[in-house]
């Protein structure tokens, strides 16, 4: 596999982009859904439906049945909670990357292209909760090209753009279940600042965390 380039985003892009950043979401899924029967509350209502059936029907076919109906159901839940999010960024920042992201001052859209073809994105854009610092968005790789770099390239160019923008700090935020995202981001010399519950029915109902992470940028420096 030939190396890669890294360059600001073009209009062309945009359906690649689209397609890296939905594939990179559903990937999650089954993260979600193994996150979602490691709670306790949840085994615990498993367990109660289980015993109910087990000892009004006197048989295990019944309560099996049922138990698998709610795995499905909670599958497709986590399923849901991936196709939404995709859904909702395709329609806000990602429907107009150009117009969120080029046209705006401090703010950039920089994608990795190998042999021809994109394979990983970056963004950045001034943080709402610390307008002092830059966000860290829409990082994402395709499964094909990782492991040769790409994120580490792409954490570099943003911590070189946040630099040279006069800002002393990168923001980002990651969830629980994205563990290899958290190491890349750890690895770079980001510091994990404080975790917090996703906040929506979907998120208090599996317990689902947010992570927010900071990489304080200086002159000649990334720490």
């Amino acid at each position: 596999m030939g190396g890669f380039q890294i360059r600001r985003y073009r209009d062309e892009d945009d359906e690649a982009v689209k397609e890296i950043f939905a594939q990179g979401m559903m990937e999650l899924v089954p993260a979600c859904f193994m996150h979602m029967m490691k709670q306790p509350l949840i085994q615990m209502v498993l367990m109660c439906i289980f015993c109910a059936l087990l000892a009004s029907s006197r048989s295990l076919l019944l309560p099996v049945l049922a138990l698998t109906l709610v795995l499905a159901g909670l599958r497709q839940l986590a399923s849901y909670m991936g196709s939404s999010y995709v859904e909702t960024c395709l329609k806000e920042d990602l429907a107009s990357i150009r117009e969120f992201y080029m046209n705006k001052r401090d703010s950039c859209f920089w994608v990795a292209e190998s042999e021809g073809q994109v394979v990983a994105t970056v963004a950045c854009l001034p943080c709402e909760r610390q307008p002092e610092c830059l966000e860290l968005k829409r990082m994402s790789v395709r499964r094909t090209h990782r492991g040769l770099g790409l994120g580490k390239a792409l954490c570099r160019t943003l911590a070189d753009f946040t630099r040279e923008r006069g800002y002393p700090a990168v923001m980002l935020t990651t969830s629980c279940i994205q563990t290899d995202a958290q190491k890349l981001y750890e690895h770079m010399g980001y510091s994990k600042m404080r975790e917090f519950l996703l906040p929506s029915l979907e998120g208090r109902l599996i317990n689902l965390n947010l992570l927010e992470y900071r990489l304080v940028v200086q002159e000649g420096e990334v720490r």
